[in-house]
């Protein structure tokens, strides 16, 4: 009995005994692994895409497409077009659960409704915008005609006020007017008075 509590405290006490190793980590199942409540094994197709951190991904996924359809899937598609897939395939169950008749076509539908109701908006005020400035280029070339011809007129004065000594035609018609009364009354012409 001594002799084996001996060599059982030596065997503890010695250096050269290995030590027992260390046990291995768990593994945090994938998000689908535990929500179909199965062991998620290390070449798990759903792992790199469904983390543990986020099981709502695959919960919406799940519920619209299956968890063997899903992974049929992923099965089918080369690695490096896996994510886009599980990225299209959470945005349909998403917009499928927004709306179960059309899904991600409704959304695609009113998004496109929106473009063209913006693009023809667009359209309408870019016309608006051509449309201020033909009318902007209008009043400047009206005013610019109104100024060169007002200068015109300032730059060539009219008869009265140049250095000629020649009467204009209205100059001349009021002359003989006033002469022809002044020619009258100085014949004796009798006048008619002006009130009575």
């Amino acid at each position: 009995m001594q002799s084996s509590e001996s060599l059982s405290s030596s065997s503890l006490s010695s250096p050269t005994s290995p030590l027992p190793a260390p046990p291995a980590p768990i593994a945090s199942p994938c998000a689908a692994c535990k929500i179909l409540r199965r062991r998620c094994v290390e070449q798990c197709v759903l792992a790199p895409y469904f983390p543990p951190t986020d099981p709502q991904k695959f919960i919406t996924a799940h519920r619209v497409f299956g968890a063997s359809n899903i992974i049929k899937l992923l099965q089918d598609l080369p690695e490096s077009q896996r994510a886009d897939a599980v990225r299209s395939l959470v945005y349909e169950a998403n917009a499928r659960s927004r709306d179960p008749v059309y899904g991600c076509a409704g959304a695609i539908f009113q998004l496109q409704k929106q473009l063209s109701e913006l693009q023809s908006r667009l359209a309408m005020a870019q016309a608006e915008i051509l449309n201020m400035q033909m009318q902007q280029a209008n009043m400047v070339a009206f005013l610019c005609m109104e100024t060169a011809q007002s200068q015109q007129a300032i730059s060539q004065p009219s008869d009265t006020f140049s250095g000629n000594n020649s009467p204009s035609g209205y100059q001349l018609q009021f002359q003989q007017g006033i002469g022809g009364f002044l020619d009258d009354a100085a014949a004796g012409a009798q006048l008619e008075p002006l009130w009575t």
